[in-house]
């Protein structure tokens, strides 16, 4: 099968590779028809992580069903599937409480495990023409009869519409609230459409990069351009000095300022001054444990200078982590089928998978125009 193999930073190639197959009783093999290219793949493409040269990417994954295992009792052959990038056993003491990205199962000696992602296990990706999906009942979100015809829309909840909510979720967004959005990527504009289905009354997204910040206008939000390093004080201009009800990091670790230099710490600290007293900060936004590849000496070791002082005077909290993209996938796949939602606003490149090292390559210069790229391995 042909798929896309990670050969070293910004590396990615068409490789044919021995066919995805059956290994247990409880998988299920995939026919991928559409898979995303993440904001998170690209820490791997860049090198950022500890990712091994010749894995399969991509943990953005939709296919239809070729084969099950003897043990799949739920899903069948041709049905049309939708793969959340958590990994879950569905019997482990997380699993059981809803929280599937933190599975004890798949992925022994750690919480957690995904597609073709460093640290999160052995899984191959679903950049590809077929993938392996371990614990097939419990992890494929089998598809409505429109699977098809809004494709591009499903795939989404494979990830970033998920994890989107899952940040609105960790904020504690509430009917009528203000919500501040650090991040105009594919992630903080399905943060920004989150926070409307939960009746925010103002959505406030910043970034430096006008095509995304258009698209969050598109949705409704108050699109807030930082490129002159005032987002803040506009923020608070149009709070009334008091800062958003609560808000949502959907950047992370590889943050930029105003003239393009990563500043680890930036969103977090911007948050903590445009978040209210007693308001809830979510951050779904990637930190990771070391970055060898940073230029400052706390993030190579994974830290960040947070303002803790005027965090803790403010009274703020603070939730975090990966989303568990079953707690929520179910009902915003409904959302979906029923015309209340369409994730696909966001995608400006289909492309097949011979294209998807030009997809990495334009979408990791955040190019204009590339805000989320889309490959379709059956063409």
């Amino acid at each position: 099968m042909k798929a896309i193999v990670y050969r070293g930073p910004r590396d990615v190639r068409v490789e044919e590779v021995p066919d995805a197959i059956i290994e247990k009783p409880t998988d299920v093999l995939v026919r991928i028809t559409a898979t995303n290219i993440c904001g998170s793949d690209l820490h791997m493409y860049e090198g950022r992580t500890d990712m091994e040269a010749g894995r399969i990417l991509g943990h953005e994954n939709l296919g239809e069903v070729i084969e099950v295992g003897a043990a799949v009792d739920r899903v069948k052959v041709g049905d049309m599937v939708c793969l959340p990038f958590n990994i879950g056993c569905g019997f482990c003491a997380n699993c059981e409480r809803g929280l599937s990205g933190y599975c004890l199962t798949a992925n022994p000696g750690t919480a957690g495990a995904a597609y073709g992602f460093a640290g999160m296990g052995p899984y191959s990706g679903g950049q590809a023409e077929l993938l392996r999906v371990p614990y097939g009942d419990y992890n494929c979100l089998v598809l409505p009869e429109d699977a098809k015809e809004k494709e591009n829309d499903y795939v989404m909840l494979s990830d970033i519409f998920p994890t989107g909510y899952h940040a609105t979720e960790l904020a504690k967004v509430k009917p009528g609230d203000s919500v501040v959005i650090y991040g105009a990527g594919p992630v903080g504009l399905m943060a920004a459409t989150s926070a409307f289905i939960k009746g925010a009354s103002q959505v406030f997204v910043v970034d430096t990069h006008k095509d995304r910040l258009e698209l969050a206008e598109k949705i409704g939000a108050i699109a807030i351009d930082d490129t002159e390093g005032k987002g803040v004080e506009k923020v608070l201009d149009l709070t009334g000095g008091q800062g958003a009800d609560c808000g949502c990091e959907c950047v992370g670790y590889q943050c930029c300022n105003m003239h393009g230099k990563e500043v680890p710490n930036l969103t977090m600290n911007n948050l903590v001054q445009t978040v209210k007293a007693t308001g809830t900060i979510g951050v779904v936004g990637v930190f990771i444990p070391k970055d060898p590849g940073a230029d400052d000496a706390l993030a190579k070791e994974g830290k960040i200078a947070f303002d803790f002082g005027q965090f803790w005077f403010k009274g703020q909290r603070i939730a975090t982590g990966q989303a568990n993209v079953k707690a929520y996938n179910r009902s915003l796949g409904k959302m979906i089928h029923a015309d209340k939602a369409k994730p696909s606003m966001i995608i400006s490149h289909e492309l097949s998978l011979d294209e998807a090292p030009k997809g990495y390559e334009n979408f990791d210069k955040r190019k204009s125009g590339w805000t989320k790229v889309v490959l379709k391995p059956g063409k």
